[in-house]
């Protein structure tokens, strides 16, 4: 399994990294529109269908918005960031109150309205912050990972009092403070990098915090739905790494609401800063 989890490491790493920070405009929305349909195909397992040509169904469906997005201008809007900061909250609901609330979300049909405001905004969130520069999308994917590390480290080595026992066992409030710390440290080198201002500064990393938190959600997330199928993985698409949604859980999340947080807030702070 590790040999198997190396090669495709390998070959993935510096293909999405290729893609991501290689690509812009109408290629980078291909690009990240083929993950995230990826993504919608191991999601229409997590909601219950099966049948191979149903989830084609929904994939062809998903790609048919995203190019009506992509045609009316809505690709780079606010409105789906929105969406989807309402749609974690309801999440947040689910999770905290797992599995007495289940009965609110196991229908199909639901699970798949909970996979359309998780999935469609992680695509916008992503080209409204390619179409920012590559800063702030690498930011946002550092964080990310910085999170994973610093709770892993720290959940492994001071980790006592669980996060959410019924959801995802493993996960510690000691490693989320572990993740907190990492993506603060971030938050001040990326500040004093850009050469931000103090109040731009503290914002970020409020901000930082706040993306952070819902970026464990996201996980907590896939793991109850992975609970409820009684499945390990999304799917093996990624061998040794299991399914696409096994690695973006967490992005899903962080990714519109910290583009959103760009949009309203970063944004008219850097713009306001560069014109005093």
């Amino acid at each position: 399994m590790l040999k198997q989890r190396i090669i495709t490491a390998a070959w993935l790493a510096p293909l999405v990294l290729a893609g991501l920070f290689g690509l812009d405009g109408v290629a980078f929305a291909l690009f990240t529109a083929l993950i995230v349909l990826l993504g919608t195909w191991e999601w229409a397992n997590l909601a219950g269908i099966t049948r191979t040509a149903q989830r084609a169904q929904l994939v062809a469906g998903m790609a048919a918005l995203m190019l009506m997005m992509w045609l009316i201008d809505a690709a780079t809007s606010a409105w789906p960031l929105w969406l989807a900061a309402a749609g974690w909250l309801i999440n947040l609901y689910w999770v905290t109150h797992y599995p007495a609330a289940g009965q609110q979300w196991q229908a199909t049909s639901r699970r798949l309205a909970m996979g359309l405001w998780v999935l469609l905004p992680c695509w916008v969130g992503f080209n409204v912050l390619r179409e920012s520069g590559m800063a702030w999308l690498l930011f946002v994917l550092l964080l990310v990972w910085c999170a994973d590390i610093g709770a892993y480290f720290v959940g492994r080595n001071w980790g006592k009092r669980k996060l959410a026992p019924r959801v995802s066992p493993g996960k510690s409030w000691e490693g989320v403070y572990g993740g907190l710390a990492a993506t603060a440290i971030l938050a001040v080198v990326f500040a004093v990098w850009l050469s931000l201002g103090m109040a731009s500064s503290l914002t970020l990393i409020l901000v930082t915090a706040v993306v952070t938190l819902t970026s464990v959600l996201g996980d907590l997330l896939e793991s109850m739905l992975k609970r409820h199928r009684n499945i390990k993985d999304s799917s093996q698409l990624l061998p040794g790494h299991g399914g696409v949604l096994d690695r973006i859980d967490s992005l899903t999340a962080a990714i519109p609401l910290f583009a959103l947080f760009y949009l309203e807030v970063l944004m008219p702070m850097l713009v306001q800063g560069q014109s005093l």
